[in-house]
């Protein structure tokens, strides 16, 4: 497929020269060339791009619309090429040397005036291995912080929780994506990957074609419904209530496998004791769901040899998240669907280098290899390897939101922000723009002049997907190794070397000596050694010969595993862990907000639009945002379709356009994620964190709506 970029968006470019690389955006991290064509094809006043997909284990050749326009942003004409300092209220150019030893002057005055804790550091899930590596170590020994955590806790931190304590380990997919066709039934909760994850769509059709039964739990008809045998549309928030209404059916119709309970799990008996007090007919009002339909669903899954569950956002970004996914896995486990193909569990990792980006230290709790900052054993490993004293480096930080807090109460007064765009991706964002405002310094790495970069006293401008080299870890826990495609472009530098520079100014250039970013992923190797998130056995040259290799992998003949738990679960005891706490669900509509409003993606858009906005393609595909909701609603609220609405919680308001559809319930509204200023839904949504994993409830927030044609 030909892709055509205006000369101008490229202007400073004079020969893309790009071999092959990686998709940026999503967690299946399509491989692809994109090459420059010159002549006809292009003409003479424009450039043209001939972007092709290559065959790997993962994605089998597949792009979708974003991956075949990503090049698009990376050679857009807004692209920062050089970094700014902010005097007399206006950011202006400024060099690489000046920025560097502001950073460093400020970051030291600001701790010697109010301790090593004064600086936070907010990371992305976008980020390559290396660099979220980097950005753990930067915090914990160049600054001395224990403040960082990253966009990623929005992403998968109830899924990585509920993992962690069932299964003694966090990876997406306890399964290969190869193994999907071999499922019976599929049961996808949250989740709609013909739109977030479309190439891996073909996997679900094939399984389809072999007879698999697919199931869908969403509040809306998507995309992915619509391949479903079964769509139940539940009232968001009452997931994990749904979850325990299936499995109550199941073990009625007796078809628990009692033999894998007794062998390789424990709690089963609590877990009895809890269902047992549940009313199927009364949840299932509650669930919104028609109880026949949940039966159905419980049948169809218990019933089939093999199966899988699989959860995204619209289950986790939940103030019970982690509860709800712990209730999905009890169905796994009193099933026995895992450790054997065609079956297990799956968490459909949202951003590229959601799995990755958490193994290895930029979030709070973490040390690299998955190991936790409070185990004096995981603690004196990873010194070892950075050449410090475990006892110098800082304990456990706060969530991403909390951090967002401490800024606002000036706990944190400096703030180092790499691949992220917090005053649009955080909740209550309201909250978080006045926090920003009280900051004394805030430094911003991006391509792009990004809403929070907008904010900063200085921005760096960092390198594109195109031309920094590093490796990402996919959905299935499959690690790739992304080449370098061009040099960078302008005064633009990899994030990695900022770090490295950064350091040096604090007077820590000795633990940050790195030529390269196969450098960083060698020290990454030993960190990682021994870990539940064990790199060791890869390296750049195994990456590139093998296309990939699946974490854990102990050593260099090592294969790495990508079914996991066919023997045995990753706790000391080798067995995984029911859960028989239940949850009420989600209940505050009112009166004055008797609506629930969700939110999620699009096809065309990623995150919060800081490069897909720059994708003329992308952006010409939805140039807005909006709010679906049903026509019912829209008659009660004299709403007509298309026009400019209000919708407001006690937390705040934001402005968007009306779409009228059949396909969603009628007492939800969904809008997508993608915006910032007065079209950004997080000026509505709430705080409030899950007490597990500290993920803010994205999914369920009581609204109010009006046209604002009727306002005062």
């Amino acid at each position: 497929m030909v892709m055509k970029t205006s000369r101008e968006d490229s202007s400073f470019v004079s020969k893309l020269h790009v071999r092959e690389t990686q998709c940026p955006y999503c967690s299946v991290q399509c491989k692809m060339t994109v090459e420059e064509v010159a002549g006809p094809i292009a003409g003479e006043r424009r450039a043209a791009y001939i972007v092709e997909g290559v065959p790997n284990e993962a994605s089998q050749g597949r792009l979708c619309v974003k991956g075949m326009n990503a090049h698009q942003h990376a050679l857009s004409g807004q692209r920062l090429l050089q970094p700014l300092i902010r005097r007399d209220g206006e950011l202006i150019p400024s060099s690489w040397p000046e920025v560097t030893a502001y950073i460093a002057g400020r970051f030291t005055s600001l701790q010697n005036q109010y301790g090593t804790d004064a600086i936070g550091v907010y990371g992305g899930g976008s980020l390559t291995n290396e660099t979220a590596y980097l950005l753990g170590k930067f915090a914990r020994v160049a600054l001395g912080t224990r403040y960082i955590d990253y966009n990623g806790r929005f992403c998968m931190s109830a899924a990585a929780s509920a993992g962690s304590k069932v299964f003694g380990m966090d990876r997406g997919l306890t399964f290969r994506l190869s193994d999907i066709p071999l499922a019976q039934c599929i049961v996808l909760a949250g989740t709609n990957v013909a739109e977030c994850q479309p190439t891996l769509l073909p996997y679900f059709n094939q399984a389809k074609e072999n007879g698999a039964y697919i199931i869908v739990i969403d509040p809306r008809k998507t995309a992915t419904a619509a391949i479903a045998d079964l769509h139940l549309q539940i009232k968001p928030g009452m997931d994990a209530l749904l979850a325990n209404i299936m499995l109550k059916v199941i073990m009625e119709e007796g078809l628990v496998n009692e033999h894998f309970i007794d062998a390789r799990t424990q709690g089963y008996e609590s877990l009895q004791n809890a269902l047992s007090e549940i009313d199927l007919e009364e949840s299932a009002v509650q669930c919104g769901v028609d109880l026949t339909l949940i039966r159905q669903a419980a049948m169809a899954y218990g019933q089939a040899e093999t199966g899988m569950i699989m959860t995204a956002r619209g289950v986790e970004q939940q103030t019970d998240g982690h509860l709800a996914v712990r209730h999905f896995l009890n169905l796994v486990l009193a099933t026995g669907k895992i450790g054997r193909p065609g079956c297990g569990y799956g968490a459909i990792t949202g951003q590229g280098n959601g799995q990755g980006g958490r193994e290895h230290g930029q979030k709070a709790d973490q040390l690299p290899g998955y190991r936790s900052i409070e185990n004096a054993q995981d603690r004196a490993h990873v010194a070892s390897v950075w050449g410090v004293a475990p006892e110098t480096l800082p304990g456990k930080g706060v969530s991403a939101y909390e951090m967002m807090e401490k800024v606002h109460e000036q706990e944190i007064r400096a703030l180092l922000v790499m691949g992220s765009n917090p005053v649009v991706s955080n909740p209550n964002v309201r909250l978080v723009e006045e926090g920003l405002r009280k900051l004394d310094f805030l430094v911003v790495a991006d391509m792009f002049l990004s809403e929070t970069a907008k904010m900063a006293d200085v921005v760096l401008p960092v390198t594109a997907y195109l031309e920094n080299e590093g490796t990402l870890t996919n959905l299935e826990g499959r690690v790739l190794l992304r080449e370098q495609g061009r040099p960078a472009p302008g005064g633009s530098r990899h994030d990695w070397d900022i770090l490295c520079s950064i350091a040096s100014g604090l007077g820590k250039a000795s633990y940050f000596q790195y030529a390269c970013a196969e450098d960083i992923f060698n020290e990454l190797r030993l960190a990682s050694r021994g870990g539940v998130a064990d790199y060791y056995g890869m390296t750049y040259e195994r990456l590139r010969r093998e296309k990939g290799i699946y974490w854990p992998c102990v050593s260099l003949e090592d294969e790495g595993e990508g079914l996991l738990f066919s023997e045995r679960f990753a706790h000391e005891d080798g067995r995984a862990t029911f859960t028989s706490e239940l949850s009420a669900g989600w209940h505050d509509v009112s009166r004055e907000f008797p609506l629930i409003l969700t939110n999620g993606r699009v096809l065309p858009h990623y995150l919060t639009g800081v490069q897909t906005h720059r994708s003329p393609t992308l952006e010409a595909r939805e140039l807005e945002n909006f709010v679906e909701l049903h026509p019912g609603t829209a008659a009660r609220h004299r709403i007509m379709d298309g026009e400019w609405v209000e919708i407001q919680s006690v937390h705040g308001s934001f402005t968007v356009r009306a779409r009228i559809k059949e396909h969603i319930r009628e007492d939800t509204l969904f809008v997508p994620m993608h915006w910032g200023g007065i079209q950004n839904v997080n000026r509505a949504t709430r705080p409030d964190l899950d007490p597990y994993c500290r993920m803010p409830g994205f999914k369920t927030a009581a609204v109010t709506i009006r046209p604002m044609r009727l306002a005062r």
